[in-house]
């Protein structure tokens, strides 16, 4: 895997586990390590699969069709396999799931590629 695709990954990562925490800190259900990983983990498990089905390490600033089927995969998982746990879920959650993780996943891929065009052109 090369550099940007590892950053992506890491970023992609912290974006979601972000999500997870700001969203369990704003509904009062506490930070602990399994409260959080409960949450987590269909999301992961969409964000891996949304890398495989869009090769995201092959491309990792394309924002169509990688980008979007990235942010697709992680929110529909996720959804789906919380739903599945037993965890449940609410239309509310999940368009705010929708704007977050479309903001941040989507909107990383843009700024990456911006960055990444200008240290092109910036190199002799």
């Amino acid at each position: 895997m090369n550099v940007k695709a590892v950053r992506a990954a890491v970023v992609d990562f912290i974006f979601v586990l972000a999500f997870v925490i700001i969203g369990r800190k704003s509904h009062g259900h506490g930070e602990t390590i399994g409260g959080v990983f409960s949450t987590f983990w269909p999301f992961l498990v969409g964000l891996v699969i949304g890398w495989i089905v869009s090769m995201e390490w092959k491309n990792p600033t394309q924002i169509y069709p990688n980008g979007i089927l990235l942010w697709l995969s992680t929110v529909a998982v996720g959804q789906i396999l919380r739903v599945v746990s037993g965890q449940g879920t609410a239309f509310a959650f999940i368009l705010v799931s929708l704007a977050f993780l479309g903001l941040v996943l989507v909107g990383s891929r843009f700024v990456f590629g911006l960055v990444d065009r200008k240290l092109e052109r910036s190199r002799p």
